[in-house]
């Protein structure tokens, strides 16, 4: 298409999205790769520009188990799930609140936005209870596990999101959440970014991963979903059309559904994603809502 085309094509989308929030969760291999990073905060930035209120959620999986490694520590996963003791807990601030949230907020200033990085420390702003033991399969035996700390979420405050992203900042949220206690838990991103959307009444919740969407089959890239309601979507987790990779991103869209929030599941490995899903017909990953 040529460049006025493509314009003309976004108009109304930024007409429409002008003033409202959206929600970006960012994860992956975009993280480890600073080619695809710098395109996703370009993105974001434009969004700013043009009137939308962007919120950035991270994850850090692959870097914290490698800053694990080089600290000499065996990352211990039971069941899919993380085994975070004190000291991981420790390693996982480090990355998260520490390495990327830093690097995220730097390419966004970069770019010529104002990037202000959060936790959910800051403000009580994600708030947790301990998750409880998990029964896992372990060698076709079911046991329960304790994953140390590890939370769940209770509540959101949505001022501190609201006051930052209406006065022109971009928030940028590490998945690190506070008890009641004060004792800080490493929370799922994927979870943090649906409750976020929900919670702040978010236009959209922009999900990015390393696939195209959700597929019917994982092998086969061909097999996109472009469009679900969340009741088909509860259908395809109940028949194990949606593989386990898959099933937190979709529950964080659920639950941003459930208060009216449109989410997107997309590829963020493909060159500014964020805005050919949002401002073409056409889009590239699967809309769900």
């Amino acid at each position: 298409m040529r460049r006025e085309e493509i314009l003309i094509e976004a108009l109304p989308y930024i007409r429409e999205f002008y003033g409202s929030k959206v929600v970006i969760k960012v994860g992956g291999h975009a993280l480890v790769d600073e080619s695809i990073m710098d395109k996703i905060t370009q993105d974001v930035v434009l969004l700013r520009y043009v009137g939308i209120c962007p919120v950035v959620v991270h994850g850090g999986g692959p870097e914290i188990t490698r800053l694990m490694e080089r600290l000499g520590k065996k990352p211990e996963f039971i069941g899919g799930l993380r085994i975070t003791d004190d000291e991981t807990m420790e390693i996982a601030r480090m990355v998260l609140v520490g390495s990327v949230n830093e690097r995220i907020v730097s390419l966004i200033g970069k770019h010529g936005g104002k990037g202000v990085g959060l936790s959910g420390n800051d403000g009580t702003l994600i708030v947790a209870r301990k998750k409880r033991k998990q029964t896992v399969g372990i060698e076709g035996e079911e046991r329960e596990v304790d994953l140390g700390w590890v939370g769940e979420i209770e509540a959101i405050n949505a001022e501190i999101i609201n006051i930052t992203a209406e006065r022109g900042y971009i928030p940028v949220i590490s998945p690190i959440a506070v008890d009641n206690a004060g004792n800080s838990l490493n929370v799922n991103a994927d979870s943090v970014a649906g409750e976020i959307a929900y919670a702040i009444k978010a236009k959209k919740l922009i999900l990015l991963t390393d696939v195209p969407g959700v597929l019917r089959n994982p092998a086969d890239p061909t097999t996109l979903i472009s469009q679900a309601t969340p009741a088909e979507i509860k259908e395809f987790i109940a028949k194990n059309v949606i593989g386990e990779g898959m099933i937190p991103k979709v529950e964080a869209s659920l639950k941003a559904a459930s208060g009216g929030v449109i989410a997107h599941i997309i590829n963020g490995r493909e060159p500014h994603s964020i805005l050919l899903e949002l401002f073409t017909d056409s889009g590239i990953g699967t809309m769900i809502g």
